[in-house]
């Protein structure tokens, strides 16, 4: 493959990728379809199948999501739920991806064990990192992931009023002090 059908190549599967976000946000996963994806990327549907395959292997490459969660260790133990709450919302405002991960995965199996691994593989370190008991980081991460995305569903998903309306610091002032029992067991 020559360099510039390579260059094409990149560039149509990094549109893919994009409308694949949008409309796995926006719509769902069973609501987005191969031909509304592939219209907005501005291709033929026949190329979303050739590079993905399938419409859940798309799924599962527009997906990928890094929470980019920084070392707690760094942050005062009494503001780690304040901090970890203010992270996730940054997080849910500045990337699709993990609105997608949500709507798709109260309905497909596969999106639902995406979500699950991002949350295992990123969230449970994270708690570890601050835990004071090793034999209870799979359950405080459990209620941590819980806490977030409910407060994501009814925020970003669902808009429930008056979650939706309220600021970050808001949110933060009420949430935190909960996430903080989940980390710190305070």
């Amino acid at each position: 493959m020559t360099t510039s059908a390579r260059r094409r190549s990149d560039t149509t599967r990094a549109a893919i990728l994009t409308a694949a976000r949008e409309r796995f946000a926006a719509d769902g996963y069973e609501r987005a379809t191969i031909r509304t994806i592939a219209a907005q990327a501005g291709i033929d549907p026949a190329m979303v199948m050739r590079y993905y395959g399938s419409k859940e292997k798309l799924f599962a490459a527009a997906a990928e999501f890094d929470l980019r969660l920084p070392n707690p260790r760094g942050v005062p133990h009494d503001e780690l739920g304040r901090w970890a709450v203010g992270h996730f919302l940054t997080r849910w405002e500045a990337d699709d991806t993990l609105m997608a991960l949500l709507r798709a995965g109260v309905t497909n199996a596969a999106a639902a064990e995406r979500l699950r691994d991002v949350f295992a593989h990123q969230v449970r370190p994270a708690v570890a990192a601050v835990a004071t008991d090793p034999s209870e980081v799979r359950t405080r991460a459990g209620l941590v992931a819980a806490q977030i995305l409910g407060l994501g569903l009814a925020r970003y998903v669902l808009r429930l009023p008056p979650v939706d309306q309220m600021s970050h610091a808001e949110l933060i002032g009420w949430v935190g002090p909960t996430i903080q029992r989940y980390l710190t067991g305070r």
